[in-house]
């Protein structure tokens, strides 16, 4: 069993930074892909952006530039630094991770962007 646990959200001005954190733990293997989706009010879930293990990353267009997705593979944790935020980037972000065919999701973590 794999667990993910995200921190780091809050309430940002826009132009802030935020940056966010997914700690997994459990049964991990070392070829796996970790991602931060997120959910706006009222909309579906969308892919922001992922890393695999080997380092491959792919952003969604919205925060190329912007945002920035890493690993600690010694910790198990993937991070999303996110600058220049906007009101857009309001939503709940998760934490995913799939493994030998076997998706896991984090409980996600709220980032309200707001003057």
């Amino acid at each position: 069993q794999v667990q993910l646990v995200e921190s780091g959200g809050g309430l940002v001005q826009p132009g802030e930074s935020l940056r966010l954190s997914c700690a997994a733990s459990g049964t991990i293997f070392g070829i796996n892909t970790m991602a931060w989706y997120h959910q706006a009010p009222g909309k579906g879930r969308e892919l922001v952006a992922l890393i695999n293990s080997s380092g491959y990353t792919n952003y969604r267009d919205s925060v190329k530039g912007r945002f920035t997705i890493s690993r600690d593979n010694t910790k198990n944790t993937v991070y999303l630094e996110m600058n220049s935020l906007k009101s857009e980037d309001t939503a709940i972000y998760y934490c995913y991770l799939i493994q030998r065919g076997i998706q896991y999701w984090g409980k996600g973590t709220l980032v309200t962007v707001s003057s």
